[in-house]
């Protein structure tokens, strides 16, 4: 058995994997900060004091953000491509936050207040819509407006 053809097709495809890869966790590890930075609730301590609600809400926000990143390492045609279609999933998933908020009503004082029903839904609210950013990266007619 042959195994050089690949082999020589990881070695050639390995760097721009690590490259892709980097760019797609910095985007993450960037969109999870800018999305902590932006709600009124302090996710991040209030999971270090326990609040069960807060751990729900924000493993909402790390799905969600996640799933459309894989979409787009999976259809992006570049880095660029990639960039943008990750800074346009950071911005639907604080819209999904607001709208989840107006549904709700003081959505960030809830889940301060370890509400795990209002957690619940906005975590649903998050991977709804991860999953559906996700079919429409996936869609071939956007490839053809990306020149694909």
């Amino acid at each position: 058995m042959d195994f050089s053809t690949p082999l020589n097709a990881f070695v050639a495809g390995f760097p721009n994997f690590i490259i892709q890869l980097a760019v797609a966790l910095a985007l993450f590890v960037a969109s999870l900060t800018i999305y902590t930075l932006m709600t009124p609730h302090k996710e991040l301590a209030l999971i270090r004091a326990g609040n069960p609600s807060a751990a729900l809400a924000f493993a909402g926000v790390v799905v969600g953000l996640a799933i459309p990143l894989g979409s787009c390492l999976a259809y992006a045609l570049g880095l660029f491509d990639l960039l943008i279609w990750g800074v346009i999933t950071l911005l639907l998933q604080i819209l999904a936050f607001r709208f989840a908020d107006i549904f709700l009503r003081g959505l960030p004082r809830r889940i301060a207040e370890g509400d795990v029903a209002a957690a619940v839904f906005l975590m649903s609210v998050k991977i709804g819509l991860a999953l559906i950013i996700s079919g429409a990266l996936a869609d071939p007619n956007v490839a053809i407006y990306r020149g694909g």
